[in-house]
């Protein structure tokens, strides 16, 4: 049995096989070229090393670096077009020749260890090699890309090197003015809080704050004390502070002494005389004049003691009777004094006190946030020290960087100078490369004819049909073979009109699938395929014609309006004048309906068309009528159909039928046409019964065939031979 991929190449031979003649022709014909080409003219290979190298003397760190970095040398790099050019230009080559000719090898340091200290070996070396036809050119043409690019890594270290400078002269004057900064914030601060700051680290707030309230515990004590004696002298004298204040200052005055004494003596005087005298004597009255005077006086004199006329500060309290509160003696007047004097003492211990005790609080503040200000200068002195860490850092790079000018030189250096090789190169042997040509070419050939088979999308054997099938769970209701047709000048399709044709096994296979699938109820079924030429009108004529041949009364309507009718095929002769009023042709059931002459049993309706609206016929309620009538007439009525890819007229008169049978044929049938059909009649819950291979690769008994076909040679009666 040939295998399933064998039969596919095959079938795309026979159609793509001039394109795959055409490519085996291209390459056959490009190795004979490349055979037959003339021995090219010796060359010269010019080899040389280059190796990585540091100064001989190295102080400075960034010269160091420098020289690392200058190793990380790419090829591109050293090979760049400035550097061709330059070259290019001084042994007068084309700089195009020049980077065909030129091989570089960097090695990997990744592999090679530690990549900061170069090797003497040769696996760190870069290898360089130039081809040309000249021996003398090839020599010099390697020499001058060594020394360009000896003077590329020289330029590059001494570019970096400046733009180290470069960058660090940028960036010396921000650092100086950021430390400056820092240290004028430092400085303005100690000179506001640190005498602050010092005076709690050495202890003379604290002390202060001791000090303050050891004088107000004594000046607490001593306000005790006055508070007792004026408490005990209040007691002796009757008086309070302000009362004895001002009785003190009225007996002290020598003029209300003097008046009080007229006035002692004038009363002194009536209390006399008025046992010897009546009231309104003379001598009485002058006398009460002239104590009036006195009181009056006395009065006068007291505001003015008391009341702070001519300048001089008022008393504390009134005065009412001057004369009462100017009686005291000079021993009251004394404790009067003390009293005096006491209180004055003790505002003044008083204010000393509140004085002292704003102080304390004015202290304690200050040293609770002695932390905060601590923590504050050390942040500022923080600050000024990293500024200060960063500009040296700076400054230090800056001496470190232009000690390392004199160090600069170049990473690379000669390790190998350019020798000469000759580059010897085999001949071609022609029956070699003709031999290897000609099999490319075959497989060049058979792959194109297989890539473009492949491209088709369509199943190439039954085989591959008949997976998909299984896949899709869709029965497989039969496998037809190619059948040639009898008589081409009468007939376009192959029917079996012979009751001994071989091909009718087949179809009787099949029409005892279809019954077995649908049940004795399946009356109508429809036959349809996915696109054209997949052979659905074929199968539906010799379906009726088994079907008739076993004894079953068998229409067959064609129901394609969109084509003509093949009912000739059968010897049947459709009506002319159908095409005119198709409603009509349907309406007459015994004018539509044609026995086959040839066939017993069988009976067809030959379509009208092709017509005009073919949907709305399959609608119209003439169709509806004609199905209903044939379903009691005849054990199977068959119904060929259009194909799925030119309209929807099958799902049209899917309704009438009782089931749906799909035609495939292998280099016809696209899978993914297939594939969404059987998708789309599943989904809607068509009646999908199964499906048959049209067109198979079936091999019949070729004696019988050729006994029983007379007038065809052997060779062509094999199956996949002839049109369906």
């Amino acid at each position: 049995m040939t295998p399933p991929i064998v039969k596919r190449y095959l079938i795309a031979f026979d159609k793509y096989k001039w394109i795959g003649l055409a490519s085996f022709g291209l390459v056959v014909t490009g190795s004979t070229i490349v055979a037959l080409q003339p021995e090219p003219s010796p060359s010269y290979i010019a080899s040389g090393a280059l190796a990585y190298s540091r100064p001989p003397v190295s102080f400075s760190t960034t010269g160091t670096e420098i020289q690392q970095e200058g190793q990380e040398l790419s090829a591109d790099l050293l090979l760049s077009d400035q550097i061709i050019a330059t070259v290019a230009s001084k042994v007068n080559v084309p700089p195009k020749k020049i980077i065909d000719n030129v091989a570089l090898t960097i090695p990997d340091k990744s592999k090679s260890g530690d990549t900061k200290t170069p090797s003497s070996s040769a696996s760190t070396q870069i290898e360089l090699k130039y081809k040309d036809t000249d021996r003398a050119r090839a020599r010099e043409t390697l020499q001058d890309l060594m020394a360009a690019m000896i003077k590329l890594s020289s330029d590059i270290n001494s570019q970096r090197l400046k733009a180290i400078i470069q960058k660090i002269n940028e960036r010396l004057p921000q650092a100086k003015r950021q430390l400056e900064a820092a240290e004028q914030k430092l400085e303005h601060y100690d000179r506001v809080q640190r005498p602050a700051i010092l005076a709690a680290e050495n202890g003379s707030t604290l002390g202060a704050i001791t000090g303050n309230q050891a004088q107000q515990r004594q000046i607490k004590l001593t306000l005790s004390g006055i508070d007792a004696q004026i408490r005990s002298l209040q007691q002796k004298l009757g008086l309070n502070v302000n009362q004895a204040y001002v009785s003190s200052a009225l007996s002290a005055d020598p003029i209300l002494a003097s008046l009080r004494a007229q006035l002692y003596q004038t009363e002194s005087q009536i209390e006399v005389l008025k046992k010897d005298l009546r009231p309104d004597h003379p001598t009485m009255i002058q006398l009460r004049r002239q104590k009036e005077a006195y009181e009056q006086l006395l009065q006068q004199r007291g505001s003015e003691v008391v009341g702070g006329e001519g300048g001089t500060a008022p008393l504390p309290g009134k005065v009412s009777s001057v004369r009462a509160q100017s009686n005291l003696d000079p021993a009251r007047q004394q404790l009067a004094n003390q009293m005096v004097a006491l209180q004055t003492q003790q505002q003044t211990l008083q204010q000393q006190l509140a004085d002292l005790e704003k102080n304390e609080a004015k202290l304690r503040q200050e040293y609770s946030q002695i932390p905060n200000k601590q923590l504050e200068r050390a942040r500022l002195e923080q600050q000024v020290l990293l500024k200060k860490n960063l500009y040296d850092q700076i400054q230090a790079k800056l001496t470190d960087s232009k000690a390392a000018e004199a160090e600069t030189v170049s990473s690379l250096s000669i390790a190998r100078p350019p020798v000469i090789l000759l580059n010897t190169t085999s001949s071609k042997n022609i029956p070699i490369t003709l031999g290897i040509g000609g099999l490319l070419a075959l497989l060049v050939g058979a792959g194109v004819i297989f890539l473009l088979g492949s491209l088709e999308g369509t199943f190439k054997t039954r085989e591959d049909i008949r997976d998909r099938l299984k896949q899709q769970e869709v029965p497989l209701l039969g496998e037809i073979p190619l059948i040639p047709i009898d008589n081409p000048e009468r007939a376009t399709i192959p029917v079996l009109i012979s009751a001994e044709s071989p091909y009718l096994e087949f179809y009787e296979k099949f029409r005892s699938n279809l019954r077995r699938v649908g049940g004795g109820n399946l009356k109508v079924v429809l036959i349809t395929s996915t696109s054209n030429s997949e052979g659905k009108t074929v199968s539906a004529y010799n379906l009726g014609i088994a079907s008739a041949r076993a004894g079953k009364r068998t229409l067959i309507i064609e129901t394609d309006l969109r084509s003509p009718s093949y009912s000739p095929t059968l010897r049947v002769t459709p009506d002319d004048h159908a095409i005119i009023e198709p409603l009509r042709y349907y309406a007459n059931l015994n004018e539509c309906i044609h026995l086959v002459p040839d066939v017993e049993n069988l009976y067809i309706i030959p379509s009208p068309g092709p017509v005009r609206q073919s949907a709305a016929i399959l609608e119209s309620s003439e169709m509806r009528r004609l199905m209903e009538d044939v379903r009691e007439r005849y054990d199977l009525v068959i119904l060929d159909t259009s194909s799925l890819a030119v309209s929807n007229d099958p799902l049209l008169i899917q309704p009438y039928s009782d089931g749906i049978v799909l035609v495939t044929r292998p280099s016809y049938t696209q899978e993914n046409m297939l594939n969404e059909t059987i998708d789309q009649l599943v989904e809607f819950e068509l009646e999908l019964l199964g499906a048959i291979i049209n067109a198979a690769d079936i091999n019949v008994f070729k004696s019988q065939l050729v006994e029983e076909t007379p007038g065809y040679p052997p060779e062509e009666v094999s199956a996949g031979t002839r049109r369906s």
